[in-house]
């Protein structure tokens, strides 16, 4: 395959980015990245950057897993940023500094999908002319700008030489992949579930000719997603372990530990940051104060030893096994540290209830842009990780027969799609350009 007959697709997502092309017929392929574990083809959506103190000036960069690894190995030296996909769309993220220098998002992007490269297969080295850019139907964020968040992305996809950068709705993207299954006219919800946002978009798909045409029906989408699910378990399991909700004494009153000292631990690699700040040495102090102070004490080595990154997979794997079994063992184990207890998945789901409220009222949000009642979809297509746990799957579950819904192809659905897309004669009907 040359360069100017591939299509291209990127699945920018909140916690990996998925690359495909597609030649003129046949399946598309997924680009994949050579590592010590195997080949990748989710990689994840990562950033470190790392100065030696004897050479300051210097900089490694690093994406994806050799980001995780560069952090975990030396996290004192080392900054991490992930799921900065959340920033896009966000007026007030300006810019970041990072070891001196300052960074707007589209320089984060642009950096990130250089190192994408660099780290992909050969497949990789020549690019097209034009790539086709999976973004979600609403931005993560209280107020998001879409506006704003496609000129960035057209900054930073451009500073890869692409020539024509078009932009297409995730979940359209992933009916693209499905639609290769369906053998007669049928109208399709997708839902995709990724990091930062859930994501629905409805099309009908009819044969003619021999070729499948589809048109746009519907569209919603909501800012929470599998991430936030994270961050119910941490502050329902951890958080008290650690001394959220417990008291300390001060000048003979009994008050509560400050809630913000466990704001940070939505996302992990901001927990390293505490280290130096007003906060920590607050926290230091309550060791003395506290009620109950062994908690304070293990909030204290949580942060000063960097078990973030342990408690994100301690979490994700009680996640994963509660979408199989109704009842999972929570186990944390760090340091002197050690948490563990049972956890059932009807008290999981009672954690994440706002969040499913929130999801369940954009998939009818879709149903109302497209004018149909539930019994007018004909197939359900659920894809990401989120779309696994069973309280999700319950929200189709009590609107559409069971026979109807399908799950599959958690990662490689929405990048896939977007490449296949790229085959499809009028473009502008499936895609737009930034501004």
């Amino acid at each position: 395959m040359t360069a100017a007959s591939l299509s291209l697709g990127i699945d920018f997502g909140t916690t990996n980015t998925v690359v495909a092309l597609a030649d003129a017929a046949g399946p598309a392929r997924l680009v994949t990245f050579p590592a010590a574990e195997g080949d990748l083809f989710a990689f994840r959506s990562a950033l470190s950057f790392h100065a030696p103190p004897e050479r300051p000036s210097e900089r490694t960069i690093a994406a994806g897993p050799w980001a995780i690894e560069a952090y975990v190995e030396d996290p004192a030296e080392t900054r991490f940023i992930q799921s900065f996909k959340t920033f896009a769309a966000q007026e007030s993220f300006g810019e970041t500094q990072i070891l001196g220098r300052r960074y707007r998002f589209e320089d984060l992007l642009s950096t990130f999908l250089l190192k994408l490269r660099g780290y992909a297969e050969a497949g990789m080295i020549d690019l097209p002319d034009r790539v086709i850019v999976g973004r979600p139907v609403t931005f993560a964020g209280g107020s998001p700008k879409e506006t704003l968040a496609l000129a960035r992305y057209e900054t930073a996809f451009a500073r890869l030489g692409f020539k024509e950068i078009l932009y297409a709705y995730e979940p359209v993207g992933a009916a693209f992949f499905f639609a290769r299954e369906l053998d007669h006219d049928a109208t399709v919800l997708v839902g995709d579930f990724g990091g930062g946002t859930s994501d629905f978009s409805i099309i009908r798909f009819e044969r003619e000719a021999g070729e499948i045409r589809s048109v746009p029906l519907g569209r919603s989408g909501v800012g929470v997603a599998g991430d936030a699910f994270d961050y119910r378990i941490i502050d329902h399991l951890v958080s008290p372990a650690l001394g959220k909700g417990s008291s300390y004494q001060s000048f003979g009153k009994i008050l509560p530990i400050p809630n913000r000292y466990y704001s940070n631990f939505a996302r992990w690699d901001q927990l390293a940051l505490m280290r130096a700040s007003r906060d920590m040495r607050e926290i230091r102090a309550l060791v003395r104060e506290a009620v109950e102070p062994e908690k304070i004490e293990r909030l204290v080595e949580t942060l000063d030893e960097n078990y973030g990154y342990q408690l994100y997979r301690a979490v994700s794997r009680l996640k994963e096994t509660l979408s199989r079994d109704e009842a999972a063992e929570f186990r944390f184990e760090a340091g002197s540290i050690s948490l563990a207890g049972q956890v059932r998945r009807e008290t999981f789901e009672g954690w994440i209830a706002p969040e499913l409220a929130q999801i369940e009222s954009a998939v009818d949000a879709a149903l109302a842009d497209a004018g149909l009642a539930p019994v007018a979809i004909d197939r359900v297509f659920l894809t990401g990780g989120s779309s696994l746990v069973p309280a999700v799957r319950g929200i189709f579950q009590r609107r559409f027969e069971a026979t109807k819904i399908e799950t599959g192809a958690e990662l490689e659905s929405i990048a896939s799609g977007l490449a296949l897309m790229g085959r499809e004669r009028d473009l502008s009907r499936w895609t737009l350009k930034a501004g």
